[in-house]
């Protein structure tokens, strides 16, 4: 899948742009505070119960310590990808500009009620999706490799879903059915998101990768149904 390559090649090169940078600031700086209010909150939670219990409030804060990473990794793809559905149509349309700008005087602006609306929708599909790979995970939790492999797969088909969504979002009206990028295309970009993300501090980027490269194997699509007609 050449198209898949050629997409997240632009979309690294498209990283020093001012809106992608400006996005990228926005989008981990609130993904890491998020983080953040959740150790302080899962602190004071852990600190009230071994108050309760009579036990030293050192081993909450040692377990919180322990606990956010692990909340980190499992659930970063999730939150990474909610809160850049927030600025989701900044990234698009800067790739439009740069690169589709016949197209980009054609897209639509969403409002934020649907911005809002698309970023609970995929936060639900994401949680949904990984909830029910849990009981397969458990499974396979002997073999080592399994879980991994059956996480990788799940959020690969998810966020080929939701990072090309965001693009199609712009052109097709009101209806999403007819995401014009081909499945196989969605589904291996999904998975190189998926697998940036598990990667310290690539992981930071990996979203707006990931929705840069979207936006490419989507308008594509569109450039070339337009020519042919």
């Amino acid at each position: 899948m050449s198209a898949v390559p050629a997409a997240l090649a632009k979309a690294f090169g498209q990283l020093a742009d001012r809106a992608v940078v400006m996005v990228a600031v926005k989008s981990i700086a609130i993904t890491l505070v998020l983080f953040a209010g959740l150790g302080v909150g899962l602190y004071f939670a852990l600190a009230a119960v071994t108050a309760r219990y009579g036990l030293d409030e050192g081993w909450a804060g040692l377990a919180a310590v322990l606990l956010v990473p692990v909340a980190m990794w499992l659930l970063f793809r999730v939150v990474a990808i909610a809160v850049l559905q927030f600025f989701a149509d900044e990234i698009v349309a800067a790739v439009e500009a740069r690169h589709y700008p016949a197209l980009a005087a054609k897209a639509r602006t969403l409002p934020f009620h649907r911005d809002l609306g698309n970023s609970l929708r995929g936060l639900g599909r994401a949680l949904g999706y990984n909830l029910l790979a849990l009981p397969l995970a458990a499974v396979l939790v002997f073999t080592a490799i399994g879980p991994a492999l059956v996480f990788l797969s799940v959020n690969a088909v998810l966020l080929g879903r939701e990072l090309t969504d965001m693009a199609w979002l712009r052109h097709c009206g009101n209806d999403l059915r007819g995401n014009p990028a081909p499945a196989a295309e969605r589904l291996i970009m999904g998975a190189a998101i998926a697998g940036m993300m598990l990667v310290p501090f690539i992981n930071l980027i990996a979203p707006i990768i990931g929705a840069a490269a979207g936006t490419h194997l989507v308008l594509r699509r569109i450039e070339q149904s337009g020519d042919a007609g």
